[in-house]
């Protein structure tokens, strides 16, 4: 018999309640099946390189302060996972919540701070 809980896909929403990410925890992924970052237990979300890049709600969508004056320590990414197989359907969005003021909904306003190891700016030069 196994007693290992089984671990499933959850679509991450954006606040218009589309699906942007997909969470087999603890990693995230893109609509492409490209690892985009990790989830801690306590929720916090880093991208790959290690930066803080917000937290995953209840609904659930990625969210973050606007201004933030204080920034989290750089962590150690995990070891990159394997390739996940992105769902064919997923669940409709749950009506999502009114963001506070100064929050932004990270996957809709700051996306490009959730890119895979080989784009974005924050990554290292081949030279």
């Amino acid at each position: 018999m196994n007693t290992q809980p089984q671990r499933s896909v959850i679509p991450i929403y954006t606040s218009r309640g589309n699906a942007e990410a997909y969470l087999f925890y603890p990693y995230l992924y893109n609509r492409l099946d490209e690892w985009i970052g990790w989830v801690t237990a306590d929720r916090q979300v880093y991208s790959v390189l290690g930066f803080y890049v917000g937290d995953l709600t209840t609904e659930p969508r990625i969210i973050r302060k606007r201004i933030m004056v204080t920034l989290k320590p750089h962590r150690t990414p995990p070891a990159r996972p394997p390739h996940l197989a992105v769902p064919a359907t997923i669940p409709l969005a749950p009506l999502m919540s009114d963001l506070r003021f100064g929050v932004m909904d990270l996957l809709l306003d700051k996306p490009e701070r959730l890119q895979p190891l080989d784009a974005g700016e924050q990554r290292q030069d081949l030279d």
